[in-house]
């Protein structure tokens, strides 16, 4: 008979349980259900409404429990429906009818609103350390290219002369945002919602805030309808997972590129690529590719949550039980994404020659020579139109801003003199843009001090 039967007098169809039950998912969630329903029981004995000696029998039940799930020796029933009648119900056969106490006070809406909320406060820890893992690798690969000038890009075609240290930098500006976004998710997954019952709380003297300080919670949700019918920490989880996995494709994308032919400015580990059945030339960043196409998983599981909450009215409807799968998809595709990502990019050769190289083409110096015009006194915007002109002659005459002479300069503008070419030389380009957050050298490796110093303080709060 189901925990719930007495108000029925007919069994369930066979088609029904199997729709209706999640414990194929939610089995995920025992540690923190039992860590839960300990904390509860304990309480309810300090509190009067169970015996002491009835507290200390359910809290043993649950620990041997959990000793025997961990150590395979227990498994679950799709007929017990989830992991809380699962839990419940293996008490009960190994302490009687005291194992039924354990439920007063509490209905499955506070307990599973409970279970995730534990449940998402540990993978939030577990996922900013993977992105703090990341961020140091970022700073080490940085820290060893603050001088290696290659093209920076807009629209894909080559802009200006920026260093491969200060590109790898803005990544680690984006996952820092994406640590500060989990921080953020987390503050507000740390209220502990049991005591809220089914709904409208409990007639029973509960003491929330002892529970919630032995399950190691900041503090109480305040309204026992919000609490049940509240995912928002769950989908602020995924929209945060989300913008993760939308840096990563973008990463990804740019090592794809980068490791082409037609780059050939980095070389991806031959642990972290793999090869063609018909190709045996072919040396493909299948894993950065693998990355950027789960990002639209994590999508999928955002607009998931968003859609399923959209309607629901208050408080728990069983729509509800649709957010456990695509949080725990989300979770599991963003930890396993960074846990191979870190390793691809701490191999990953690069290749210097090449990106220097193909930083001397595309005029990326032309912005110097209107600024060079402009420190002369020449207007702006008409020194941008004398150096468009100087850049189509030189496409006509198959040159290079750097080799055009002194006289085809003056030509183009008489306050052009010999040092126009200690202005356009390209490492120079780089040096002088030095202020904060820039891709001089100098300017990178700040930043990279900077960074050091943010993990170092953000690694005494994690």
């Amino acid at each position: 008979m189901k925990l719930w039967g007495g108000r029925f007098t007919k069994g369930t169809d066979k088609v029904v349980e199997d729709f209706h039950s999640s414990i194929s998912f939610d089995r995920r969630l025992y540690r923190q259900d039992i860590k839960g329903s300990i904390a509860h029981a304990r309480m309810l004995g300090k509190q009067g409404i169970i015996t002491p000696d009835e507290a200390a029998a359910i809290t043993a039940g649950l620990e041997a429990i959990l000793a025997d799930i961990e150590a395979g020796k227990t498994g679950f029933e799709t007929g017990a429906e989830d992991i809380h009648m699962n839990i419940e119900k293996l008490l009960t056969e190994r302490i009687g009818d005291i194992g039924r106490k354990l439920h007063t006070a509490r209905s499955r809406n506070d307990q599973i609103a409970l279970d995730i909320r534990m449940y998402l406060k540990e993978e939030i820890k577990e996922t900013s350390a993977l992105l703090v893992s990341l961020e140091e690798t970022l700073l080490n690969i940085s820290e060893l290219h603050t001088g290696t000038v290659m093209p920076g890009y807009t629209h894909l075609q080559r802009a200006q002369p920026v260093t491969f240290g200060h590109h790898l930098m803005a990544y680690f500006e984006m996952f820092k945002r994406d640590i500060e976004r989990l921080a953020d998710c987390h503050k507000r997954a740390d209220l502990m919602p049991l005591g809220s019952g089914a709904l409208a709380g409990t007639t029973f003297e509960l003491d929330r805030s002892a529970v919630a300080d032995e399950l190691g919670f900041s503090g109480i949700t305040g309204n026992s309808l919000d609490s049940v019918g509240d995912r928002d920490f769950a989908i602020e989880f995924c929209a945060a997972a989300s913008i993760i996995m939308m840096h990563l494709s973008r990463f990804c994308e740019e090592i794809i590129l980068w490791s082409s032919a037609e780059f050939q400015f980095i070389e991806l580990d031959d642990a972290y690529s793999t090869g063609s059945s018909i190709m045996p030339q072919k040396k493909n960043p299948d894993v950065a590719e693998l990355i950027r196409g789960k990002t639209g998983r994590v999508y999928g599981d955002l607009i998931a949550l968003l859609i399923v909450m959209k309607s629901l009215p208050l408080a728990y409807n069983k729509d509800m039980q649709e957010d456990k799968e695509a949080l725990f998809d989300a979770i599991d595709t963003v930890k396993g994404c960074l846990q191979v990502f870190i390793p691809m990019i701490e191999t990953l050769r690069v290749c210097k020659d090449n990106m220097a190289k193909a930083a001397q083409g595309g005029f990326i110096n032309a912005t110097e020579v209107a600024d060079y015009l402009a420190r002369k006194g020449v207007p702006f915007r008409k020194a941008h139109e004398i150096v468009g002109k100087l850049v189509l002659g030189c496409i006509k005459m198959g040159k290079s801003l750097n080799e055009l002479k002194i006289e085809e300069y003056k030509q183009a503008s008489p306050v052009i003199e010999k040092d126009i070419y200690d202005a356009i030389d390209i490492v120079k380009c780089i040096q002088s843009r030095s202020l904060p957050g820039g891709p001089a050298p100098s300017a990178v490796a700040d930043a990279v001090n900077r960074g050091k110093l943010w993990l170092s303080q953000l690694k005494t709060v994690l």
